[in-house]
């Protein structure tokens, strides 16, 4: 599947609400942004829906996407869970639907709560599938359940300093486009003095240099920020082409920090 079907960048909302996160999706919208990502357990599905009725951009000129907590994966709680999503953001549909976390110790069998995610989206309520923080061998078993072609993205985290290149290879040779969250390190990337060399030398900033050696890889990011200057900056960044020499400069940055690693993750490739 290509990139083209998932408008890169996106807009992510972890950890924003209310008021705030009203105004960061109207300046977000206003800038261009067509792409916003929630989550059941960010909680804030309803300001999200709230923010977007309110828009004057047509719905069907939005990508949606949310995901689905773990602990409604049994399949009847997954179906009603979509429901009380899609209730909360005032849509009919979500363009993308993730199951946020392989079931810890897969204590509901994937084939059960990806069937059932196979089952909300032929119903509708969900155009495309897909799944976030799963494994090289999860994303196999997925495949082998859904059949080929059936998940449109893995979500993981992808920063300079995390670069998954093993996961990032084998999703995108299997067809699925990859989406980067915690692009930004939650902001060590601005403290890096290579990316902040790099950066001198285009004019930018080392957060947009970040964004724009995601971008090279083929991986859609989904940063998050509440002042307007940075949205505007991480959508500018799109179009900062680096150079072979760069984009090693950076590779060599790696050094495997995990940000986003709950006591319920699964075994990391």
């Amino acid at each position: 599947m290509s990139t083209t079907t998932l408008p890169n960048p996106g807009l992510g909302t972890f950890r924003l609400k209310g008021d705030t996160l009203t105004q960061v999706i109207h300046d977000a919208l206003a800038l261009g942004y067509r792409h916003i990502d929630t989550a059941q357990m960010y909680e804030n599905e309803q300001d999200v829906g709230a923010a977007l009725a309110e828009s004057e951009v047509p719905r069907e000129s939005l990508f949606l996407t949310t995901k689905v907590w773990h602990d409604r994966l049994e399949p009847g709680a997954l179906k009603e869970s979509v429901r009380e999503s899609l209730e909360r953001l005032g849509t009919d549909y979500v363009d993308l639907l993730l199951i946020h976390w392989p079931s810890p110790e897969d204590a509901v069998p994937m084939a059960d709560y990806l069937n059932a995610l196979r089952e909300v989206r032929e119903a509708g309520q969900a155009r495309h599938i897909g799944v976030s923080n799963f494994t090289i061998a999860q994303v196999d078993k997925a495949l082998e359940i859904l059949g080929p072609e059936s998940l449109l993205t893995n979500q993981v985290e992808v920063h300079p300093f995390l670069q998954n290149r093993d996961l990032v290879a084998h999703c995108q040779s299997r067809g699925l486009t990859v989406t980067g969250y915690m692009p930004l390190a939650v902001g060590k990337v601005m403290e890096d003095k290579t990316l902040a060399r790099i950066a001198e030398a285009h004019d930018a900033t080392p957060a947009q240099v970040a964004l724009a050696w995601t971008r090279a890889r083929g991986v859609v990011t989904i940063p998050s920020s509440t002042k307007h200057e940075h949205l505007a900056s991480n959508l500018a960044a799109l179009d900062l082409t680096l150079s072979e020499e760069e984009l090693a400069a950076i590779a060599a940055l790696d050094r495997g920090e995990r940000i986003a690693d709950p006591d319920f993750a699964p075994d990391w490739d």
